[in-house]
């Protein structure tokens, strides 16, 4: 959970010069020709020198690289091959039944059942202790009649499962091949689209991504930044605090886009990951990563306020990430939450991001439709940086 980058992105770039005989060195010479220029100092164009000296401090970082693209692209291909094939039903088939029925067929074809077959009752009553079969099935033609027995053995050790076995079972019954018709049956489907492990684990990867990048990694920074001086040495040149400030934001929001975007395509192209309105359905992702990163950052600003040493950045980062990466539905739906615990989950920020993303990503919605989620986390940002204003030290 630590992003670990505790060195100064500002000062890797020369900010932090040992060789400089004058405080207007700190940017080095290229940046310091680009920021003054011919005409004279230019706050843009010192702003975005900054924020390029420390986006490349960023990208040579490989803890940076590791805790915002490779941890949650493991978890992305964990769970990408883990889901891929939806939910399985391991059916066994009761030794001595009638596998040539259209019963058993009908099950065969379903797509989610499996059955398993040359078993023994001895072992399938092992299996269905342990869950590892999750129902064993007989089915045997009734006598003088068209009509099937089945008789079904479930396992206390598989409900959930069981449970959608039961629905399947009930459906294959009302088939008029498999029955007489005794009253007329009308059924319809609804084509719908298929919602994928991938589709709720990725915006969730993509949430924690952002929220480690912007709170460890502005963290480090500007304490790092304070305690080796550097933020001091700049107060004797024209640069403004607001392009200290800004520059480190460019940068990391930068980065952390990069990151987004590459965790998307992975998994739109490799997992099936659901983009309904594609290019558009990205850059309305992006665009929630913006504001989300921006919020988390200012918990990185309290914390490098508050925090002594770089040692007490992590315990203290790891207090606001870990609750927010358990509870705001990173790998669950906070649904399946204790109903006490559930209130807290909603009110955490992550929760709201991961959920945007969700709606954005599978149900096509516009940023205008989870304007609720927007506001909670606009909410989150006036509070986060009103404490930030009055925690935060420049020196």
């Amino acid at each position: 959970m630590n992003d670990g980058n505790s060195s100064s992105p500002l000062g890797a770039e020369g900010l932090n010069n040992k060789n400089s005989t004058s405080s207007s060195t700190d940017l080095g010479p290229k940046d310091l020709n680009s920021s003054l220029g011919a005409k004279g100092y230019s706050n843009t164009t010192a702003t975005l020198a900054l924020a390029k000296a420390s986006f490349r401090s960023i990208m040579r970082s490989p803890s940076a690289v590791v805790f915002t693209l490779a941890f949650p692209l493991i978890f992305i291909l964990v769970f990408g091959f883990l889901g891929g094939g939806g939910t399985r039903i391991d059916v066994g088939v009761k030794p001595g039944s009638d596998i040539n029925n259209p019963v058993i067929a009908m099950l065969s074809k379903t797509g989610m059942i499996r059955l398993v077959m040359d078993k023994s009752q001895a072992d399938f009553d092992k299996l269905l202790e342990k869950g590892n079969v999750d129902a064993m099935i007989d089915v045997h033609k009734k006598v003088n009649s068209v009509a099937y027995s089945v008789n079904v053995v479930y396992t206390s050790a598989s409900r959930d499962k069981g449970g959608i076995l039961k629905s399947v079972l009930n459906n294959v019954f009302y088939n008029k091949t498999l029955k007489p018709t005794v009253a007329e049956i009308k059924e319809s489907t609804i084509t719908g689209r298929e919602y994928k492990t991938i589709d709720f684990i990725l915006p969730g990867q993509l949430g924690f991504s952002l929220l480690s990048t912007g709170v460890f990694g502005t963290a480090f920074v500007f304490l790092s930044l304070r305690q080796t001086l550097v933020i001091k040495r700049f107060f004797a040149t024209p640069v403004k605090r607001s392009s200290i400030v800004i520059g480190e934001a460019i940068a990391r929001i930068g980065f952390a886009l990069i990151g987004a975007l590459f965790i998307i395509l992975i998994g739109h192209f490799f997992f099936g990951f659901t983009l309904v309105h594609g290019a558009l359905t990205v850059l309305n992702m992006l665009i929630l990563g913006t504001m989300g990163i921006i919020v988390f950052m200012g918990f990185g600003f309290i914390i490098s306020g508050i925090a002594k040493t770089e040692s007490m950045v992590p315990p203290i980062s790891n207090i606001v990430t870990l609750p927010q990466f358990l509870l705001s539905g990173t790998f669950f739906s906070i649904e399946a939450f204790p109903s006490w615990l559930q209130p807290i989950s909603r009110a955490l920020p992550l929760t709201y991001l991961n959920d945007a993303m969700r709606k954005v990503a599978f149900e096509g919605s516009g940023l205008w439709d989870v304007k609720f989620q927007i506001m909670i986390l606009m909410i989150w940002g006036i509070v986060i940086y009103a404490v930030a204003v009055k925690v935060f030290k420049w020196e």
